[in-house]
């Protein structure tokens, strides 16, 4: 296949006033190897070694904005001053390698208090939250547990709702602190502005709840108040379920195309298009886990919503991420689990799309190895290739 040069996915990418060196990000994925929220070294080390793996934004895990809105005990938190430089050197060494990167604020609502996935994922029981260091609540828009064996949540008042809004806003101020350049607000998963939006999980009456305006406040209501503190020359990403894969009636791609709109309106300059996640029950979604099984939720927001958007979700190649962005389904390619499985997916991917035939991308401590190596492991290919091979003393020998 013939690709443009440079392929869209090594076009750079300006957004306000953050140029991005490429298309490609690396998604949230929760560590749960922090310490009272502050990261340690295992974060320098993980998030680092996408830097240098050549991402262009590299995203932090689900980072609280409240200790009782934590996932698990040992997320990131910024609901603190002492998170901010705890955050630094991880800042400061992406900087250095040449990518940008930015900060996902979370509130986990009513489905704060889970083990870690190695554990089995289960949510926590009340003694166990109680036992902890932090104070941790379980807090909803009604009082629904997430799933069986999850405890209901305690309903937020007015007054619980504005302090959550403002725990947003201080985070955001905290994360330009630490010299993010991106603050990506999660209102997917079933966490706590996902359960507003949902019929099934927000059977409120009043201005929180009931029409689809009433049970959008409270995402635009924190996207408007991130966006005022949140410097203008930074971009502010907003993380969506697109579809929540509740039962008939729940939240849908339709929901979302207004509720992307909005959000834009509001200052969001990128809607992340996730899925699933309302319960415990709809981590399975129904819609069939193939290859990019979530792009074509991107494109209709992308298309309908006039907003940038970035793809995420078995995006495992190259060309199949390359054929996204050529065919403007979306913006921004995003890589979970594949970037887990190679970090350095992006000079990989410039390489096959014949971006980068001698290691330029590469940080030069390793790319100046690599390039001195290439002539004679291309001679070593070719002489296997033409039916000859090296033995372990260097001499050729014909099989």
């Amino acid at each position: 296949m013939t690709y443009s040069q440079p392929p869209l996915l090594f076009q750079p990418l300006a957004l306000r006033g953050l140029t991005l060196r490429n298309r490609i990000v690396i998604s949230p994925m929760c560590q749960h190897a922090a310490e009272g929220g502050h990261a340690t070294p295992w974060h320098l080390v993980h998030l680092g070694k996408f830097a240098l793996g050549g991402a262009g934004l590299i995203l932090t895990e689900s980072t609280a904005v409240d200790p009782r809105g934590r996932i698990g005990t040992a997320d990131l938190g910024l609901w603190k001053d002492s998170h901010i430089d705890a955050l630094k050197p991880v800042v400061d060494f992406v900087h250095a390698n040449g990518s940008a990167i930015g900060v996902q604020l979370a509130h986990a609502g009513r489905k704060s208090g889970s083990q870690p996935l190695w554990e089995g994922g289960a949510a926590l029981g009340d003694a166990q939250m109680a036992a902890d260091a932090e104070p941790w609540q379980r807090l909803g828009p009604s009082a629904l547990p997430a799933g069986p064996g999850w405890s209901a949540p305690m309903v937020l008042d007015a007054a619980g709702i504005e302090d959550i809004v403002q725990r947003f806003a201080d985070a955001a101020l905290r994360a330009d602190q630490a010299g993010m350049d991106v603050v990506e607000l999660h209102f997917g998963h079933g966490y706590l502005v996902a359960s507003f939006l949902s019929p099934h999980s927000n059977h409120r009456g009043d201005e929180w709840g009931g029409s689809l305006q009433g049970r959008m406040r409270l995402a635009l209501t924190i996207a408007r108040r991130v966006r005022a503190v949140w410097p203008a020359h930074k971009p502010l990403f907003a993380r969506l379920s697109v579809v929540d894969g509740s039962r008939e009636g729940g939240w849908d791609v339709e929901d979302s195309i207004v509720l992307a709109r909005e959000l834009a309106q509001c200052g969001v300059d990128v809607i992340d298009c996730s899925s699933g996640g309302l319960t415990e029950e709809t981590r399975a979604l129904p819609v069939p886990r193939g290859l990019g099984f979530q792009v074509p939720f991107s494109a209709r927001i992308r298309a309908e919503a006039q907003v940038k958007t970035q793809a995420v979700g078995m995006i495992v190649d190259a060309a199949q991420a390359e054929d996204i962005l050529d065919r403007g389904q979306a913006d921004l390619i995003a890589l979970g689990r594949e970037a887990l499985l190679d970090p350095y997916w992006p000079h990989h991917a410039a390489a096959a799309l014949g971006a980068d035939p001698g290691y330029e991308r590469w940080p030069v401590r390793h790319g100046v190895w690599l390039a001195k190596r290439a002539p004679g492991l291309a001679r070593v290919r070719a002489d296997q290739a033409d039916g000859t091979s090296f033995t372990s003393d260097n001499h050729k020998e014909t099989r």
